[in-house]
């Protein structure tokens, strides 16, 4: 289950699903920028596996999901390659005649077919694999606004923490997080993607300003043909928590430019050991 805090959708309360922010900080951070109070309605999100007949044809990155190596002097991170979150609300049905229902490396590692009730049910790998790597695997909150007819979506991981000693830094604390970003377009203009504006604030005080072309290194077409684009980066910072928001600039083929707004989304640590690593 993941809290949905949609900027656009203060209007239609559902008492049954709707829970406030858990802390005055939380609360504050889901208000910048917006002058209204957001609260986070729970609905229900899965992981999923891309089927790899579908790469071609989707605008998302292959290897979306990452975290970080254990190993004490590894500063690298690793990439589970197809996997992604859907919410509930996205979901299709679909039916399968094929021996196997889904093209992917891990889809016989994880899930067998039980033919007398005709469904698929995981194996004990699959227990084991979430049971291990739930810290950052796991799905919390999810930010959404519209600003003229472009939807961002953000959905924040927070990956673990590394300790870096040496001469010359004591022993410090970095904290990583990844953050999945969704474009959609909802209207009939094609945009163009151009530029990003980030604003990077940590719990030590400093306030980071980010801006570059595009996104990943490609400044996507969104059109009523392909109107979603998916891609997912990395923060760190030196302190537990923080928060992010900015802009993206998207220009019209009439030559204007469309700011729309990303979402402001906390980044939040977790007491967890397990999750903290050393590098020499």
């Amino acid at each position: 289950m993941a809290r949905v805090f949609d900027r656009d959708a203060s209007g239609r309360k559902d008492p049954a699903k709707i829970e406030p922010s858990t802390t005055a900080e939380s609360a504050h951070f889901h208000n910048i920028g917006t002058g209204r109070d957001v609260k986070g309605k729970t609905v229900p999100y899965y992981q999923v596996l891309i089927d790899a007949r579908d790469c071609p044809f989707i605008r998302a990155q292959s290897e979306a999901v990452t975290f970080l190596g254990h190993q004490e002097s590894s500063r690298s991170l690793y990439a589970i390659p197809g996997l992604d979150y859907i919410s509930h609300e996205d979901v299709l049905p679909y039916m399968s005649t094929e021996k196997n229902a889904i093209m992917h490396e891990l889809f016989d590692k994880f899930l067998m077919h039980d033919p007398e009730k005709g469904v698929y049910k995981a194996r004990e790998t699959l227990h084991a694999w979430q049971e291990r790597n739930h810290p950052w695997l796991e799905l919390s909150d999810v930010h959404r606004e519209i600003t003229d007819g472009i939807r961002v979506t953000v959905i924040p991981f927070y990956m673990g923490c590394k300790k870096v000693t040496g001469d010359d830094n004591r022993g410090q604390s970095v904290y990583w997080w990844r953050y999945c970003i969704r474009l959609e377009n909802h209207g009939e203009e094609v945009v163009q993607l151009r530029e990003r504006h980030w604003r990077i604030f940590s719990l030590s005080g400093t306030l980071e300003t980010v801006r570059g072309r595009g996104v990943v290194g490609q400044e996507p077409v969104l059109s009523p043909n392909l109107p979603a684009f998916q891609y997912s980066s990395h923060v760190s910072l030196q302190a537990p928590s923080g928060h992010m928001w900015g802009t993206f600039r998207f220009e019209r083929e009439d030559g204007g430019s469309i700011h729309v707004k990303i979402p402001p989304f906390s980044l939040e640590s977790k007491d967890d050991d397990s999750n903290t690593y050393t590098v020499v």
